[in-house]
């Protein structure tokens, strides 16, 4: 569902994520549209990553805005190893057909006590421009 669409990238402390959206279905006469996102979460550092949660905002053109501030990713806490990923979709319901997408995913590394914030790339779901416009 997501291979024909270029994907965006943001990359800090040594952790990339990568996203990717696509319209799933619309009905503009309901203004009803499903969009679909994947994230691939990739530990480059030296140590081992646990993603602990994420925070994910997405604010519609008419003002409204959905946020995911939740524990883990569908019930799942992942660790990392270096090198390894994890992948994320999901779908998000708007009655609008332009939106962006931002946030950060929460991620604890080995041996430290503090969690950090990793900011993921910002990106367009519009109906009538190129899905994989990245804002950043």
């Amino acid at each position: 569902m997501f291979s024909e669409i270029e994907p965006v990238e943001a990359s800090a402390e040594d952790i990339v994520i990568r996203a990717c959206p696509t319209l799933v279905e619309e009905n503009q006469n309901k203004q009803e549209f499903l969009w679909g996102y994947y994230f691939c979460i990739e530990n480059n550092s030296s140590q081992r990553v646990q993603l602990l949660g994420k925070n994910w905002n997405i604010t519609d053109d008419k003002g409204n805005r959905f946020c995911d501030d939740s524990l883990g990713f569908k019930g799942e806490i992942p660790m990392l190893e270096p090198g390894e990923f994890f992948e994320f979709t999901s779908m998000a319901p708007l009655s609008s057909p332009n939106a962006v997408f931002y946030g950060s995913c929460k991620i604890q590394k080995e041996g430290q006590k503090e969690s950090q914030d990793i900011k993921i790339p910002t990106f367009m779901m519009s109906v009538n421009e190129p899905v994989s416009a990245h804002l950043n």
